[in-house]
């Protein structure tokens, strides 16, 4: 059984406030998604992020092929961190954390993603062909974006 691992850091020059506000609304998801991607929350974001949250998005990874993704919110802890975690969906184990540190300037986000394929050896062999610069893209995305919402950092 082979889990993967995702790493990524991003400085932003927004308070921990902001970027907590910004970051823990699953409603903004879809800002930092790319299009191509077809992310739609179905259900599961009414409220403010809570552990035991069960939130449910439809989005088309590979292919054009729609696939129904629900996560569950495990971890909160105000303004520092968060984790989900999928319920159901294209991952055989998808572990999210989603930690926010104040350092001088603005904030350091940090992104650990642990996860494991399904379909086994073809999964495996699937990995760096598809899924991980699938991933890198997606993450690459997400930072652009972000620097286009907060600014650049420049500490």
């Amino acid at each position: 059984m082979k889990v993967y691992r995702l790493q990524k850091k991003q400085k932003l020059p927004i308070s921990v406030d902001q970027a907590w506000a910004f970051l823990s609304d699953p409603k903004n998801l879809k800002t930092i998604t790319p299009d191509y991607m077809g992310f739609h929350i179905l259900s599961g974001a009414e409220k403010e992020m809570f552990a035991g949250q069960i939130i449910q998005y439809i989005v088309t990874p590979v292919l054009g092929i729609k696939t129904k993704w629900v996560t569950e919110i495990t971890h909160v802890v105000d303004k520092k961190y968060f984790v989900d975690e999928q319920r159901f969906g294209p991952y055989a184990l998808w572990h999210h954390k989603h930690f926010i540190n104040p350092i001088k300037g603005g904030v350091e986000m940090e992104d650990i993603i642990d996860y494991k394929l399904p379909l086994g050896l073809l999964g495996q062999l699937g990995h760096p062909i598809l899924v991980k610069p699938k991933l890198e893209e997606i993450f690459s995305y997400r930072q652009k974006k972000l620097i286009e919402l907060f600014g650049e950092f420049n500490g």
